[in-house]
């Protein structure tokens, strides 16, 4: 079973510390987000929250207030490699959402790399949240395991949170409008096109650098290019593909 709650002790606060590193591939001086970050935002309302399977930590997230004061932007959410594909980022994501509510904020914002399969099909199909913006080379070059020097292209979204949707029997939101955004595009939609992105990018930056860079610069002048004139994110396919349609 899986449990997410808020951080606030200090060894908490290590112990998530030490497993964003672990996940990023990441030494103490150069960490996902430092620890006295992560206590700073702990005691002064930020979100800070632990997930835990059994009760071993295996997944941490940390997020602040938008400048505006009316969403929660969630900075880093990190699952162990171990514990990816059991549902832990969607714990996670729906834990951030009852905080959000619960704090009276509107939505939740963060960003994730374009040209990682499954965390475009949770953001976008599971849980249905919008694509914003294309933001190139947002954070600068990480040399961290997980970016490898890769400029680090962002899509920013945004998931609403209230009024708050239906739920399903176990009392989940499956997605921001109260259903899943379509997940497989329909070629051949007029107005509509398909942005096509690597199986597993992350390997093909260890395997094939170069491929992985032509993979990034092809996606930035197609989705990134589409969403600049006017095109909307409107379904992403398991297999792969974003579906963009002229609104």
């Amino acid at each position: 079973m899986i449990t997410v709650v808020g951080l606030s002790q200090a060894g908490e606060l290590r112990a998530a510390a030490a497993l964003l590193c672990r996940i990023w591939g990441a030494g103490t001086e150069s960490p996902p987000i430092p620890l006295d970050v992560l206590c700073a935002l702990a005691h002064t309302g930020g979100y800070v929250a632990g997930a835990y399977l059994d009760g071993q930590l295996v997944g941490a997230a940390a997020g602040f207030r938008t400048a505006a004061g009316q969403g929660l932007h969630s900075h880093v959410v990190g699952v162990a490699p171990e514990c990816q594909g059991r549902g832990v980022g969607f714990a996670i994501k729906q834990h951030q959402r009852r905080w959000a509510q619960e704090a009276g904020l509107d939505h939740v914002s963060w960003t994730f790399d374009p040209l990682v399969r499954r965390n475009a099909y949770l953001n976008l199909v599971r849980l249905g949240a919008t694509a914003v913006e294309y933001l190139p080379d947002f954070y600068g070059p990480l040399d961290d395991a997980i970016n490898a020097g890769d400029p680090t292209d962002r899509l920013f979204v945004r998931w609403d949170v209230a009024p708050a949707p239906p739920t399903d029997p176990e009392g989940r939101v499956r997605a921001g409008r109260g259903h899943p955004r379509p997940g497989a595009p329909r070629p051949g939609q007029q107005g509509a096109l398909l942005v096509e992105i690597p199986a597993d990018i992350e390997a093909l930056r260890a395997s094939d650098p170069a491929a992985a860079s032509r993979w990034r610069y092809a996606v930035r002048d197609s989705l990134g290019g589409a969403l600049g004139q006017g095109y909307q994110v409107t379904g992403f396919a398991p297999e792969g593909r974003y579906k963009l349609t002229k609104q």
